[in-house]
């Protein structure tokens, strides 16, 4: 199931059955190669990462204005509406109808909607106005590199 909104799907999520997939102890090197472990910490079952269902919805990220803080094009986030949201968290929000992913920021009693983009200047922030609303806070980042 999913909503459109202005050519952003929103997808709520579904659990008919839990998934545990195993979790291993040890780290993976991204660096130089290590030996292999044969055992793993438990398992981790991927309805998890949702805390309250009710309140949880899904939305695919489309563009790069988050790319510092490690969200980019087509990757999924896990958006709760039942958290308040704080200066410094990553939220979902609507403003001047366009629906957006960033760094929410409290700045000389503002509340600022500012993007975490080092290598492109291009992106701004934004004040929030009276029409703003904040769907929710980001939990997790899902991506697909495939």
């Amino acid at each position: 199931m999913f909503l459109c909104i202005r050519n952003h799907h929103v997808f709520t999520p579904v659990a008919h059955r839990r998934l545990a997939l195993p979790v291993f102890t040890s780290r993976v090197s991204a660096g130089f190669p290590s030996p292999a472990e044969d055992f793993t910490d438990g398992v981790l079952d991927l309805n998890d990462l949702i805390e309250r269902p009710a309140a949880t919805f899904i939305v695919r990220v489309s563009g790069w204005s988050m790319s510092g803080a490690g969200i980019f094009d087509g990757d999924l986030l896990i958006v709760d509406r039942s958290l308040k949201p704080r200066s410094g968290q990553i939220v979902v929000a609507v403003t001047a109808g366009e629906m957006v992913v960033k760094r929410l920021r409290l700045k000389g009693g503002r509340w600022w909607l500012v993007p975490e983009a080092p290598e492109h200047d291009e992106f701004k922030a934004v004040e929030m106005s009276e029409d703003s609303e904040i769907w929710g806070v980001v939990k997790n980042v899902v991506r697909c590199l495939t």
